[in-house]
């Protein structure tokens, strides 16, 4: 693995992904391998800057669709440069909680951009760097809103904007996650996150010791 391994973990809100990157990363730690874990937006000093003005400041809530793309591209570019690239140098393997596959659905699809154009700044951001695999955890929207509606509320009572969309913008996310992972089948795999976390967790690390046999 001396060129690393990048792995990207998608899906709506509520599916479940935040929980499955970490156990992940936490079983390749305990058996000493040289993980990152890293979110988006996020991971750097500028990239948390950029997901509290996104997500957590009320303020900013009618950002236009334009302003969320670039936005959310600007942590993405500094991250890519900043921890990914150089970990993936020397061969660690990076799990990232959302990439680029999440701008493509949500200010692409679900938002309604020009996806050429959502593409192109993708592009731009990454240096047109991809995922070896990407794994999209799948949940009826329903379902997710009723997880979402069981976590603890934020002690600063500022809920997360991307969490508060209209239903319809959910369904719309779903579909467009699915939609871009039928068009990139040998880049996605689709897991059925309707079960346990337990349950879910033995389907991505058995999906993933098949697909990389060195991940032991």
């Amino acid at each position: 693995m001396a060129n690393g391994l990048f792995i990207t973990f998608e899906g709506g809100e509520g599916c479940g992904k935040t929980t499955q990157v970490k156990r992940v990363a936490t079983r390749l730690k305990n058996a000493g391998r040289n993980a990152f874990l890293v979110r988006e937006p996020g991971g750097t000093l500028l990239g948390e800057e950029l997901r509290r003005l996104l997500q957590f400041t009320p303020e900013l809530a009618g950002m236009c669709a334009e302003t969320e793309l670039l936005l959310y591209a600007a942590s993405r570019a500094q991250l890519v440069a900043q921890i990914i690239l150089p970990a993936l140098d020397q061969g660690a393997v990076v799990l990232c909680d959302r990439y680029l596959d999440s701008t493509t659905v949500y200010q692409g699809i679900a938002r309604g951009l020009p996806l050429d154009a959502v593409r192109a700044v993708n592009k731009f951001a990454t240096r047109g760097h991809l995922p070896d695999l990407t794994l999209l955890f799948d949940l009826d929207p329903a379902e997710a809103r009723r997880r979402l509606l069981r976590r603890p509320r934020p002690a600063s009572g500022i809920e997360d904007r991307m969490e508060i969309q209209p239903p319809e913008f959910y369904v719309k996310v779903r579909e467009g996650y699915l939609q871009v992972a039928s068009a990139e089948t040998e880049r996605f795999v689709v897991i059925d996150a309707s079960g346990s976390a337990d349950e879910i967790e033995r389907i991505v690390w058995k999906t993933l010791r098949a697909r990389f046999p060195s991940l032991g």
